[in-house]
């Protein structure tokens, strides 16, 4: 395992130079949002439907929604805090082939047809701690943009400048390991014993008349 410090915007070398279970702290700009009404308008945008508030071209997308305000000095962040990203599994995969994306950032990961989306053009799934949404707000310096704010506030897109996001933990490769498979292998191989385990303590225990070990 190593360790890395990231700039965005960043060059493919850099992520296929990432490898499954590093740990990275990104600098630079990033969008974000947490909507799935967001990443539908983000598919009509590809499809010519309508305009994209900003370029997503290259960039670091955040699984990351706020909760946030509209001000007399503008859109005011009050803490953030990522969202699951397995909500998103049918539509990621046309968003990182088509801009092109560098990370994808959330919680819970994404699937296979994602994980081959990741590996064609260059891209990696940084897997961001649920609940530190104080840590994670920390690190915001600046609200840079924000588009479509016909949205409650969690669903628009938003770009900002951050310094120091992380540690954040490589959970889906450029080279198409995905750490979330790997884990739901291992558990499903393990399975069988345990359940084997279980039933001969809940007999042993019934034989012997003491209680059940998993009630």
């Amino acid at each position: 395992m190593a360790t890395h410090h990231l700039t965005l915007p960043v060059d493919v070398e850099a992520i296929r130079g990432l490898r499954l279970g590093d740990l990275v702290t990104v600098d630079g700009e990033i969008v974000a949002t947490g909507g799935l009404p967001t990443h539908k308008r983000i598919i009509e945008a590809m499809e010519g439907k309508r305009e994209l508030p900003f370029p997503l071209e290259g960039a670091g997308f955040f699984h990351l929604p706020s909760y946030s305000r509209d001000t007399d000095h503008g859109f005011e962040i009050v803490y953030i805090n990522p969202t699951t990203s397995t909500r998103f599994n049918p539509l990621m995969p046309k968003i990182i082939r088509h801009y092109g994306l560098r990370i994808v950032c959330g919680k819970g990961g994404l699937d296979a047809e994602c994980a081959r989306a990741m590996q064609e053009v260059g891209c990696v799934y940084l897997s961001i701690l649920g609940g530190g949404a104080t840590l994670h707000t920390d690190a915001i310096k600046e609200v840079t943009g924000v588009g479509w704010s016909d949205l409650v506030t969690h669903y628009r897109l938003v770009k900002m400048r951050v310094e120091g996001l992380g540690p954040l933990t490589v959970g889906i490769d450029a080279h198409g390991n995905n750490g979330y498979d790997q884990l739901e292998a291992r558990a499903r191989e393990r399975l069988p014993a345990l359940m084997e385990e279980l039933r001969a303590a809940r007999e042993s225990a019934a034989a012997g008349g003491g209680s059940d070990p998993a009630a």
